[in-house]
C-alpha cells in the first residue's frame, strides 16, 4: 500500500474516468486511488471496476445513490482512515485539476503541512478557458467567505486537496453538513479553526475536458449561507 489515496468522486464521468486513473497512476508511484461512484447510470461504475481488476491501485468505492460532492468524500475520507492511509487527496475527474501537479501537493504535506491546497489565487495559480462572469463568480464567493470567515486563505472554495490523515481524524465527520459547493469552505475552516497549518500552492485549473459541470445556483446558494453557520457555530 502506498502512502497517499486520491479520492475521486464520480457520476456519469464515463468519457473521463480511464484517462483520469491513468494519469494519477502515471504523475506520482507514491499514490493509490479510490473512484468514489454515486451509481452512474452512463456505467462509470462499472468502467472502474474493471480498471481495478488490473491495477491493484485502484480501488472503486459504490455508493447507492447520488447525495452531492461532500457525502461522497465524506464516505472516500472514512474508508481511507480505516485503510491506514496517512495523506489523503482530494480531486475532479474531469482533467480540472491536472494530475501533474500531485508530486508537488504530496511533497508539501510530507514536508509538515496539513492541509495543501491547490490554489488558483496564489502567485503561479490561474484558471483557463473560464468566462469573466464565472471568474467573478469564484473570485468573489472565495472573498466573500474568506471575508465573512476572517481566515487569510486565497482559495477557500477550491477542492483540489491533500489532507494528512490527523486532520480528518480531529474533524467529526459526522457533524460536516455542507453538500456541494461549500464543502470545500467548511472542510478548510474546520481545519484552520482546530489549528492545523494550511499551505497554498499554486495551481493553474482547466475547465472540464468533456461532459457538464455539476455546478448549479442551489449549491452557490448553499456556500452564501453555510458560510455565515460556519462564522456562528463552529
Amino acid at each position: 500500500m502506498n502512502p497517499a489515496l486520491v479520492c475521486i468522486p464520480t457520476y456519469n464521468e464515463r468519457e473521463n474516468i480511464e484517462a483520469i486513473v491513468q494519469a494519477v497512476l502515471k504523475a506520482d508511484p507514491r499514490v493509490d486511488i479510490l473512484v468514489v461512484d454515486d451509481n452512474s447510470p452512463d456505467g462509470t461504475g462499472q468502467l472502474a471496476d474493471g480498471l481495478a481488476a488490473k491495477e491493484p491501485r485502484v480501488r472503486v468505492l459504490h455508493r447507492e445513490k447520488k447525495e452531492g460532492l461532500g457525502r461522497a468524500y465524506l464516505a472516500a475520507f472514512r474508508w481511507a482512515l480505516a485503510e491506514g492511509y496517512t495523506y489523503i487527496l482530494e480531486m475532479d475527474a474531469d482533467f480540472s485539476h491536472d494530475p501533474r501537479y500531485l508530486p508537488g501537493m504530496l511533497d508539501a504535506a510530507q514536508a509538515g503541512a496539513d492541509l495543501v491546497l491547490g490554489s488558483r489565487y496564489v502567485t503561479g495559480g490561474g484558471t483557463v478557458n473560464w468566462g469573466v462572469g464565472r471568474q467573478v463568480i469564484s473570485r468573489g464567493g472565495s472573498l466573500y467567505a474568506r471575508t465573512i470567515l476572517g481566515v487569510g486563505i486565497r482559495d477557500l472554495t477550491g477542492g483540489f486537496k491533500c489532507f494528512h490523515r490527523r486532520v480528518l481524524e480531529s474533524i467529526d465527520l459526522d457533524s460536516v453538513k455542507s453538500t456541494g459547493y461549500a464543502f470545500q469552505i467548511e472542510l478548510t475552516y474546520r481545519t484552520l479553526k482546530k489549528g492545523f497549518t494550511v499551505r497554498e500552492v499554486p495551481i493553474v485549473f482547466e475547465d472540464r475536458r468533456v461532459g457538464h459541470s455539476k455546478m448549479s445556483k442551489k449549491i452557490f446558494a448553499e456556500a452564501l449561507t453555510m458560510v455565515w453557520k460556519l462564522r456562528l457555530t463552529v
